[in-house]
């Protein structure tokens, strides 16, 4: 993963030079492309138009001099102009046979320019010429309004025509010839009166001047040529990417896998304060103000040696996982399992101050010895003779807590004569009873009813230490479910008063009082 990383950086250096310099040739070169396209083009329209003046010029000299200058000198009389100039020696050709005579050999070259002079009322035996629409429209209009210009664009996708209509205005000569002309089909001509039309016609084809924009075609060429790399460079990159994706994809999974398992191994808490980023993995600790709960199975020893090893370790995971799920509940840190003992702590990472944290931790006790009297009812029913009783310490004093160890392994734990404290208090409490310190009970005697034991002392504290036995629960531990528990030779009982219902209480009364009345019988002395 990492030398895709590397190769990515690379090509990310490499094309951010290239990407600028793209863009700065693409923004320079299209105007500048423009510019000599239009250069060339406005040359090669100038060469044709100057071509075709040329020819044009050339057709009308040849004209004048064969068919005007070399008349005139080959006559031998006086010289006459006349439409039928041909016909006449001498003759030579009045203005409208000269524009016709001249539109006829402009035209039948092959050009980009031809002209014509036509009309809708030739003289009599000139060559009949057949009207489009194009031009009987323009003759139509032109003698409404000889001032309106009339021009025709059509053409194809690959070229296009241009034809323009200007009108022949009838002059007082035209008028006097016209009107006096035995071959004029209207003799009644007035001076400015539209004779007909002089049509220039225009072709250019657009694919002949599509080489002319030959520096637009390079500029969209190499425009192409760089988008299609760019293209396919971003598809490499991104091919790169998704390799990366893949493997970071399968580096989280493996990592997810892995923190879950790690998970197993430290408490919630100190988990997500790790993996959050809010604690680093680091050999520091502080002092704080605890409330320390600690707990041991009592006789375990004397357990071990009359369950096998198998139904052991069954029995003792049943029990710590439903003895840290209520501990996690109560929002407790799991410290740690030591054999058969459990040390949990209220205070750190988290904490709600520290009269509710001493409270919070006495709810926990009570409900995991509740939750132990109704284990013991599912094991005894699976065989185990005498499951578990469990001794309960709370204590709250300052402790340091935090990473405790080496850097290569350390241990989030607590140490200090508090935590010692909380260890000696379960081991003067009754078997399935909790024993308090009077910083504690100070703290929470609105919940719990208590007696004082005798004062003890210990190794670390300069003072001597009063023990609270619990004996019941005030307040809002009492509003929860009772249950009554009792196991002896001849004896096994135990009530959930919360879990039965209506029938299964007037069944208990009525055992209850069957059982009163057997002990009651048992205990009188015998008559002789």
């Amino acid at each position: 993963m990492a030398g895709l990383g590397e190769q990515i950086a690379r090509e990310q250096r490499t094309m951010g030079p290239l990407l600028v310099a793209a863009v700065v040739i693409g923004l320079i070169g299209l105007p500048v492309a423009a510019w000599l396209d239009l250069r060339d083009l406005s040359e090669r329209m100038l060469r044709t138009q100057a071509s075709e003046i040329s020819r044009i010029i050339d057709e009308m000299r040849g004209f004048y001099g064969s068919e005007v200058v070399g008349r005139v000198l080959q006559a031998d009389d006086a010289v006459t102009a006349t439409h039928n100039y041909r016909d006449v020696p001498g003759a030579i050709p009045i203005p409208a046979t000269l524009s016709i005579e001249l539109g006829k050999r402009i035209s039948a070259h092959d050009g980009s320019v031809k002209y014509r002079f036509v009309s809708d009322l030739p003289f009599k035996g000139r060559d009949p010429h057949q009207l489009d629409v194009f031009e009987r429209n323009a003759i139509f209009a032109l003698r409404a309004n000889p001032r309106e210009p009339i021009i025709e664009v059509s053409g194809s996708l690959f070229d296009r025509h241009v034809r323009a209509a200007a009108p022949v205005v009838m002059g007082q000569v035209c008028v006097t010839c016209h009107n006096s002309h035995p071959d004029s089909p209207k003799t009644d001509w007035k001076v400015g009166d539209v004779r007909g039309i002089q049509e220039i016609s225009v072709k250019q084809p657009i694919a002949a001047n599509v080489l002319a924009f030959k520096y637009l075609l390079l500029y969209f060429g190499f425009a192409a040529a760089a988008g299609l790399t760019f293209i396919l460079l971003q598809r490499r990159q991104s091919a790169l990417v998704q390799g990366i994706n893949k493997e970071l994809s399968e580096a989280n999974d493996f990592l997810a896998a892995i923190s879950l398992k790690i998970a197993k191994y430290l408490s919630p808490q100190i988990y997500k304060s790790i993996f959050s980023g809010q604690k680093d993995v680091t050999i520091a600790t502080e002092r704080k103000k605890l409330t320390i709960f600690f707990s041991d199975v009592k006789d375990f020893t004397a357990i071990v040696e009359r369950l096998q090893p198998e139904d052991l370790t069954v029995l003792l995971n049943e029990f710590f996982t439903e003895m840290s799920t209520i501990a996690l509940k109560h929002g407790a840190t799991v410290d740690k399992f030591i054999g058969d003992a459990l040390l949990v702590f209220f205070g750190d990472p988290e904490t709600q101050g520290v009269e509710e944290d001493a409270r919070a931790c006495l709810r926990m006790a009570v409900d995991m010895q509740r939750r132990l009297e109704q284990l013991n009812r599912v094991w005894r029913d699976r065989g185990v003779e005498r499951p578990f009783q469990a001794r309960m310490g709370i204590n709250t004093g300052y402790c340091n807590v935090g990473n405790f160890g080496s850097d290569d392994r350390m241990d989030y734990t607590i140490i200090g004569a508090e935590a010692n404290l909380a260890a000696r208090l379960q081991s003067i409490a009754e078997p399935g009873g909790i024993c308090l310190s009077y910083e504690t009970y100070a703290l929470v005697r609105d919940l719990v009813r208590a007696r004082p034991l005798a004062p003890i002392a210990m190794k670390g504290i300069s003072r001597e230490v009063v023990p609270y036995e619990v004996e019941g629960l005030l307040g809002e531990l009492a509003q929860r479910p009772q249950v009554i528990s009792e196991h002896a030779t001849g004896l096994d009982l135990f009530l959930d008063v919360e879990a039965i219902d209506e029938n299964g209480v007037e069944r208990a009364k009525k055992r209850l009082s069957e059982a009163l009345l057997a002990l009651t019988i048992r205990s009188k002395p015998a008559a002789f």
